[in-house]
């Protein structure tokens, strides 16, 4: 069994990072529908806040047949094009979520608002609305690796393009050092690898793009501050069709 998942594991990086062997610069940024032009070398920063919160589950006190548990998720993520004061893009997340009964998985039905800034000095912005439907897959590996499979998929709404959706999936991986759970106190490697791809290759204005649309591979260090409080500060290299860019991540992640 254990071997198992380690080749599934494997085989998820392997088809995750392939796209990037074949990958052509499109003539049109995913997030934009005019080609823009940045700096690859420059380092940029990530600041994110991840919350949620679900019902207490008082079925087994009460003796009763579990029904489920409803919550809240959503994040807020200020992202620069350099370390800071060159807005990349203001992300606005939320969403309801829903626990079945006797399972550790979880759905969500989402809306998120993402304001998109010119890099350099320019001013320009441009505004995205989205909705999105997610599934969280948690398991265990061994007695210290924690995995999570994120099935993403987004309708995305932009003046300047046809409605358009993307499907996304990630793979999470939190390994504790210095005991067995994630719990306060723990000092972890986070880890995670995501790949985006496009549901529709036109988007209006005879523009197009490719499906694959990018991959982000991330590596930090986290600290359980508290049961619910977690922190990392990591690197995320984020590889799109027209450019490759790494970025510093500073992130803090609470649940109630």
């Amino acid at each position: 069994m254990r071997r198992s998942y380690i080749n599934c594991f494997a085989m998820i990086l392997i088809v995750s990072l392939a796209p990037l062997s074949f990958a052509q610069v499109s003539t049109s940024p995913s997030n934009s529908s005019s080609p823009i032009t940045i700096d690859d070398d420059q380092m940029g920063g990530w600041y994110m806040y991840f919350w949620s919160w679900s019902q207490k589950d008082k079925s087994k006190k009460q003796g009763k047949s579990g029904q489920g548990k409803f919550g809240f998720q959503g994040d807020v993520q200020y992202r620069n094009w350099n370390v800071a004061g060159d807005l990349e893009q203001l992300l606005l997340r939320g969403g309801f979520t829903y626990q079945p009964s006797k399972t550790r998985s979880k759905f969500t039905l989402g809306y998120a608002h993402i304001t998109t800034g010119e890099f350099g000095d320019g001013t320009d912005k441009t505004t995205e609305n989205r909705i999105y439907q997610e599934a969280l897959v948690p398991h265990k590996l061994g007695t210290r690796v924690f995995l999570t499979h994120r099935y993403r998929y987004e309708q995305r709404f932009t003046d300047a393009e046809k409605t358009r959706t993307r499907f996304r999936y990630a793979l999470f991986m939190n390994i504790p050092f210095n005991q067995k759970n994630l719990k306060q106190g723990a000092i972890y490697l986070a880890l995670y690898d995501e790949v985006f791809i496009n549901g529709e290759r036109d988007i209006g204005g005879g523009k197009e793009v490719l499906f694959f649309d990018r991959n982000r591979a991330y590596g930090a260090l986290g600290y359980s501050l508290t049961d619910s409080l977690r922190t990392q500060f990591g690197y995320m290299q984020q590889t799109t069709n027209a450019w490759n860019k790494g970025q510093l991540q500073l992130s803090l992640h609470q649940a109630w």
